[in-house]
């Protein structure tokens, strides 16, 4: 292995992840200038209420809405009842809260070593579109990800924004933040990964590559795809057949249709 290569696996929200940008982004982007980060949306921040690893500051929400979180069970903590313009204040513009909202510290990290040996991987190729990000983390955690590979640049904040789009997958489904992703590609084939990059042009079709753990499935931005230099660091790189006039998905929905390929045929 590249002695060079270092990776970090970050659960979500770790403070290390605001190397993405470098300092901390305002408290209207999700996450606030003490290193806290801001969660909001039922889904969001229930499946966070549930998570034993989360540490919370504060919670806030409508009646309606801390209503809404009791229904799962019993809070860890109390609520403090407020309008929802006051949630509003907090939030960017249009921010569908849900009339609830939670300031929780940042997940502890775990080390790459913890990633079991039989897993199955996700790894974006500058995605940098938060609610694509999200999307994709939720897709992960509902075919049983382990975890998520990322770019220490171009990459997005772990914002309010990308985990109101991932609907409580942050809770799940760690990043592992890494400075080069073709070394990182290079150092899980040392390992025994199979690294299977997904490309509009690619020479084999998705259903017709033989799957087997561990694996990493590769995605690229949409419109850019993947990186020759990513490429090169996949053992086999396949396309989803499309009949249709367009050739190309988002790479939420291409996530979704490949990570539901592969895992029936693992």
């Amino acid at each position: 292995m590249n002695k060079d290569f270092k990776p970090t696996l970050l659960r979500p929200g770790k403070p290390a992840h605001r190397r993405f940008h470098n300092k901390p982004p305002k408290s209207a982007l999700g996450t606030r200038d003490d290193g806290n980060h801001v969660l909001y949306g039922i889904h969001t921040v229930a499946e966070a209420l549930k998570n034993p690893a989360r540490r919370f500051v504060k919670l806030v929400g409508t009646e309606n809405g801390i209503l809404r979180l009791q229904e799962g069970g019993p809070l860890p903590l109390k609520a403090d009842i407020v309008k929802p313009e006051d949630i509003n204040r907090q939030l960017p513009k249009d921010a569908v809260h849900q009339g609830v909202l939670l300031i929780a510290e940042p997940l502890e990290p775990l080390a790459i070593g913890d990633v079991p040996a039989d897993a199955l991987l996700v790894a974006l190729d500058q995605v940098t579109d938060p609610h694509n990000v999200g999307a994709v983390l939720r897709s992960a955690a509902a075919f049983g990800v382990a975890a998520m590979l990322v770019t220490g640049r171009h990459s997005p904040e772990v914002t309010g924004v990308l985990a109101k789009a991932a609907s409580g997958a942050l809770e799940h489904v760690p990043f592992v933040e890494v400075k080069n992703l073709a070394k990182a590609l290079d150092a899980l084939g040392e390992r025994g990964f199979l690294r299977v990059g997904l490309d509009s042009d690619g020479a084999t079709p998705l259903g017709e590559v033989s799957f087997r753990r561990p694996l990493c499935l590769v995605l690229g931005a949409e419109g850019k795809g993947l990186r020759p230099v990513t490429q090169a660091s996949c053992d086999v790189i396949a396309r989803l057949p499309m009949p249709g006039a367009i050739r190309s998905l988002n790479v939420s929905n291409a996530a979704a249709i490949s990570l539901y390929a592969v895992t029936q045929s693992l």
